[in-house]
């Protein structure tokens, strides 16, 4: 069983930037998903940002392009998001989740569609950003 630990959110400016953990234990996956998604008050739950470790490659939503980084650091079982340029909008709570690639005959990808991670999810850490 896989278990997902988040840490790193808390209330910045807007402006500011916070950088998020996940720590995962029981991982018997040579390669997987990892990822981060988040839900604000009475909206659905989006995908972020996830990297897939068998390739390094990434994807984000187009709403956090060049403001999150995506990262896993010396092939650990933990991944990190770094938040720079933060506005109001980004409030919400964020998962860490980890799951299997979509592919697409031999080209395989992480999604950022919630509902393709039927793996492990974490309980969140809350991101409060103030205009």
């Amino acid at each position: 069983q896989v278990d997902l630990a988040e840490s790193g959110g808390g209330s910045v400016q807007a402006g500011g930037s916070l950088r998020l953990s996940c720590t995962a234990s029981g991982v018997t996956a040579s390669s997987y998903c990892m990822g981060w998604f988040r839900q604000a008050d009475g909206k659905e739950r989006e995908g972020v940002a996830a990297f897939y470790t068998y390739t390094g490659s990434t994807n984000y939503a187009d709403l956090v392009k060049g403001r999150f980084t995506i990262s896993q650091e010396n092939g650990e079982d933990a991944w990190y998001l770094q938040m720079n340029s933060l506005k109001p909008e980004d409030t919400a709570m964020y998962y860490c989740a980890q799951g299997r690639p979509t592919c697409v005959g031999t080209y395989c990808y992480c999604s950022l569609e919630s509902r393709k991670w039927s793996g492990a999810w974490g309980k969140g850490t809350l991101v409060t950003i103030s205009s």
